[in-house]
């Protein structure tokens, strides 16, 4: 009862409306945590490997991993993204193209989907690709959530963490960084 009602709360709300930090302006300071708060980890990373069919986010420095994360998907995960609301995740190279320290979902990570490719079969096909693909955390009402929100896929396309990870990935990735999204 509680998953589903946490998949119909968090499904039913529409992609994030805040304006969007795009690369190459400056950098936003990182989120304070409260008194008291675990200490973050502390890493950088220059890209990132989503594995959809393992739900895990790993994070590269210089070819090294340096932390993975259990993630939760689109509610229809399986294949490629091909048009707005198929709740699909995209798959393909993308990067970072910018974030959003104001999002309903904590912070954001904006993938630079849809690209030329996915575009370009969108158009063939008469449909709109989609977008605001985000790497994100989880809205105020269900940050106490944590890792359970995991437990099922209820994005409509995004990757979704807690809060605490995508503080620190936050930290980690610079806009540009590059993410492989595998199938």
């Amino acid at each position: 009862m509680f998953n589903a009602l946490l998949v119909c709360a968090l499904a039913a709300t529409q992609a994030d409306t805040m304006p969007i930090v795009l690369a190459g302006e400056p950098a936003v300071p990182a989120p304070v945590l409260a008194v008291g708060a675990p200490k973050a980890k502390m890493v950088a990373a220059d890209s990132m490997v989503l594995d959809k069919s393992d739900r895990e986010l790993t994070l590269y420095f210089r070819g090294q991993e340096v932390a993975k994360y259990g993630v939760a998907l689109g509610k229809n995960p399986v294949g490629d993204k091909s048009s707005r609301g198929d709740g699909r995740t995209p798959e393909g190279l993308f990067f970072i193209e910018g974030r959003n320290p104001q999002s309903k979902y904590h912070l954001a990570l904006r993938i630079s989907y849809p690209d030329a490719a996915h575009l370009q079969r969108a158009v063939k096909r008469g449909v709109s690709p989609g977008g605001d693909i985000m790497i994100h955390g989880l809205p105020k009402a269900f940050a106490m959530v944590g890792a359970l929100h995991r437990q099922q896929d209820w994005t409509e396309g995004c990757i979704a963490l807690t809060n605490e990870e995508i503080e620190e990935i936050w930290r980690a990735v610079p806009d540009g960084a590059r993410i492989l999204i595998r199938p």
